[in-house]
């Protein structure tokens, strides 16, 4: 037969202790109310901490804990899906070679338009020797010129200047793609690295 504290301690479910602002040490069946505003331990019959308890909290200091939590969850999301993405970025380049591949391929696929950019605008100067050979019989002054004329020089010109701006936005994104390949394979780098060293583990 078990001892009467024994059998006690089978009927207690939780204990609850702290210690209050006075330093006094307090113990009870229940949450004790000069600890509200202090953690309590929680223990079972055995003494053992099931769990803590927080101290009550005012409605800021529970606002401000849950942007706490928040901010924390949100952490959390971002960290999880930055190695999501790590985790992406080595399956599609295994190695130093693919990432070099794929890089080539991208430039020279915009190297492609450029080209159909820069053929535009030889054809458009080709068509303008032929306007300015008309503008000659109106004394080289497109203003004494037909309407038509002036029309086919002004669309000419606005061709050429759209295929130049064409142009130029071709070379910006050939500048971001660059620095794009450039920033993953430094971080594909230490990755490829971080792999590596888990491997030979």
């Amino acid at each position: 037969m078990l001892p009467a504290s024994a059998q006690e301690g089978k009927n207690v479910k939780e204990v609850y202790t702290c210690v209050d602002k006075n330093g006094r040490r307090l113990t009870s069946d229940r949450p004790i109310i000069e600890c509200l505003d202090r953690e309590q331990r929680v223990l079972d019959a055995t003494g053992t901490e099931r769990r803590r308890i927080g101290p009550t909290l005012t409605e800021h200091e529970r606002a401000a804990l849950e942007e706490q939590r928040r901010r924390e969850a949100q952490e959390r999301a971002r960290i999880a899906e930055e190695r999501r993405r790590e985790r992406a970025l080595v399956a599609r380049y295994p190695d130093e070679a693919s990432h070099q591949s794929e890089r080539a391929q991208t430039l020279a696929q915009l190297d492609v338009v450029s080209e159909v950019a820069r053929k535009r605008i030889l054809a458009l100067l080709e068509e303008k020797k032929r306007i300015g050979t008309e503008l000659e019989f109106y004394g080289g002054k497109p203003t004494q010129a037909p309407v038509k004329l002036q029309r086919q020089l002004h669309d000419n010109e606005e061709g050429v200047r759209e295929q130049q701006r064409f142009l130029s936005g071709q070379e910006q994104e050939r500048q971001r793609v660059q620095q794009r390949f450039d920033a993953e394979l430094a971080q594909l780098r230490q990755l490829w690295a971080a792999q590596r060293a888990s491997a030979g583990q």
